[in-house]
């Protein structure tokens, strides 16, 4: 077995581990959510924890937690209104922030305030956490488990001290995360495939799109793209950035990705949010019917559109699309588009209009690649 091999499955291992840890959480939703209901659950409290564990941690050679600093920090700057928001940024040592006096601890520690000390917790995270949050529907979940008298156990089940997510790697969170997604969707009857892509495979994509790939590089390394159009977790991504600083430790890799579903989308904006990424580069919305980036040209694809789903709903859009010819995101080539029948073909069509020009057409440097994975 190879080392990438021995690498790929000690994540697996570990992730199913703490994904199986996690879950369990869901034991204490039995009876106020049927099970096709956890994930609304659990999934954004997977996104909070983080979120905590984070701001739990100490900067180096700094005595006081960062949420700590946060509190002196919003003591200090309340008053500055929107620019307050900076030197609460610069205190966390994030792109994000909490500014209520609560952690879980002090939570558990009121159980008879919990729902009103809880969204007071979650209403003090930054607006960029509170959009996360809110479209992932999370608000209403918390009224519905204070009603069923589940909101503090949930929160303890969180708290439990062999949970502590800072711990994790982005490629732990991924395989985490999707691991999560890929149940709830199965307790809803959906086609694994469309949420999950095994990390050998992804890995794959990612050595066949850098193999003799001609870098372009200057003295501060390479400069480079990466786009998915179907992101889910974003984990194609974070995978493609991470064999990228493998060819060049300097690298500058700008990732960019569009996802429809609100909690693999907030999953993605999350990690993106926690590791210092632009989450203004995560678009919300349907690929065919709702581009985010047109105009825009990128290295590097690399996508796993959904299995098998017909394009009835976007249909409007991609004829209209379709009609202006070679101008169009759906070009008629050899007629391809008014034959397909399924979105898979139309994100096809879609991969080939997204590939940056040769920088050099005499040379070929800096082509741009993708890779898609079928099914």
């Amino acid at each position: 077995m190879s080392v990438s091999e021995d690498k790929i499955n000690e994540v697996t291992r570990r992730a199913q581990e703490n994904a199986n840890l996690i879950w369990n959480a869901a034991n204490s939703l039995f009876g106020a959510y049927g099970p096709h209901e956890y994930g609304l659950v659990i999934l954004p409290m997977c996104v909070i924890k983080r979120f905590h564990d984070c701001l739990e941690t100490k900067k180096e050679g700094h005595e006081k937690t960062r949420r700590e600093e946060v509190e002196e920090a919003y003591e200090q700057y309340k008053d500055f209104g929107p620019m307050a928001a900076e030197f609460l940024k610069e205190a966390a040592g994030y792109q994000f922030y909490n500014t209520s006096k609560y952690n879980f601890d002090l939570l558990i520690a009121e159980p008879e305030n919990i729902a009103e000390n809880f969204l007071v917790y979650v209403n003090g995270f930054s607006d960029n956490v509170k959009d996360i949050l809110s479209r992932m529907g999370f608000y209403g979940q918390i009224d519905r488990m204070n009603e069923a008298k589940v909101l503090y156990q949930i929160v303890s089940d969180f708290n439990a001290k062999n949970m502590d997510m800072s711990k994790y790697s982005s490629v732990d969170m991924g395989y985490i995360f999707e691991n999560l997604v890929q149940r709830f969707s199965e307790s809803f009857d959906q086609e694994a495939g469309a949420h999950f892509t095994s990390r050998d495979i992804i890995y794959l994509m990612c050595d066949l799109l850098v193999t003799n790939y001609d870098l372009d590089m200057d003295d501060d390394g390479m400069h480079c793209t990466v786009y998915d159009m179907t992101m889910g977790t974003s984990q194609m991504l974070t995978c493609m950035e991470e064999r990228l600083k493998q060819l060049d430790a300097k690298a500058n890799v700008t990732t960019f990705g569009q996802e429809i579903n609100p909690f693999t989308m907030g999953i993605a904006m999350a990690d993106t949010i926690i590791h210092g990424g632009d989450p203004d580069n995560m678009k919300f919305g349907d690929t065919l019917s709702e581009d985010q980036f047109t105009g825009f040209e990128f290295d590097f694809v690399i996508s796993n559109p959904p299995f098998g789903i017909d394009w009835k709903r976007e249909a409007p859009v991609v004829e209209m699309e379709y009609k202006k010819g070679e101008a169009g995101r759906f070009a008629p080539g050899d007629g391809g588009s008014q034959r397909a029948s399924t979105r898979i073909c139309r994100i096809s069509e879609q991969q080939t209009v997204r590939r940056a020009p040769k920088r050099d057409p005499q040379t070929g440097k800096g082509e741009s690649r993708h890779a898609e994975a079928q099914s």
